[in-house]
């Protein structure tokens, strides 16, 4: 979610319109077990296609707050490592009052975040650039590009865009993952040191 220039205090929560397109997704959007260390942000991402037809695909991407000690939110080893720059734009509070959502969301930032750490996606036509090693490989690699720059020594330039640091070698489509205590087909990538195994399903949940 993203904002820009000097919005009033009465400004409209964007989450809300966000959730009343979420309800265009044919398929229910995917998300974390339930547990204390992570907090559901309540902020999905969504892209769509579309074409004559209507809408040719959708994505839905969950992002979670973590806390290392859930109990003790207030504790400082809940704290993200973050750079001198954004410390002090976070600390920055500007002259003039702030709709409540946006306070909210700028306080989290304080906090380390498990970013597009689940990803559920749909699509219209059936097609092998949407099969299970693909949509994982996708989405691992979006992962990357966009927070582990650093990590794959790329520079701050977004238009810098390497080879893949993924690609379907990588993926082991040998594992299971349980859906609503069903366990489902799936695909994992965990060979390499920054990369976590990120399970994706097949069929009408891929």
């Amino acid at each position: 979610m993203r904002v820009a220039g000097i919005l009033p205090e009465d400004a409209p929560d964007p989450r809300v319109e966000q959730a009343e397109r979420l309800k265009l997704m044919p398929i229910p959007v995917m998300g974390l077990v339930s547990q204390p260390c992570l907090e559901d942000t309540d902020t999905v991402g969504l892209g769509y296609g579309q074409d004559a037809r209507g809408y040719s695909e959708m994505t839905a991407t969950v992002t979670y707050t973590v806390w290392r000690n859930p109990i003790v939110r207030s504790d400082p080893i809940n704290l993200a490592d973050l750079e001198e720059q954004m410390r002090r734009a976070i600390e920055d509070v500007p002259p003039w009052p702030r709709p409540a959502w946006l306070v909210e969301q700028v306080e989290r930032m304080r906090y380390p975040q498990l970013w597009g750490a689940v990803r559920t996606t749909w699509h219209r036509d059936s097609s092998e650039r949407y099969s299970i090693r693909s949509v994982l490989v996708d989405h691992v690699n979006y992962i990357l590009m966009n927070q582990y720059r650093q990590e794959l020594g790329l520079s701050g330039n977004p238009w810098d865009q390497p080879a893949p640091a993924v690609t379907d070698l990588m993926v082991n489509g040998q594992v299971s993952v349980l859906v609503n205590v069903v366990e489902v087909p799936g695909a994992e990538v965990d060979t390499d040191p920054f990369v976590s195994p990120r399970p994706v399903f097949t069929d009408e949940l891929a």
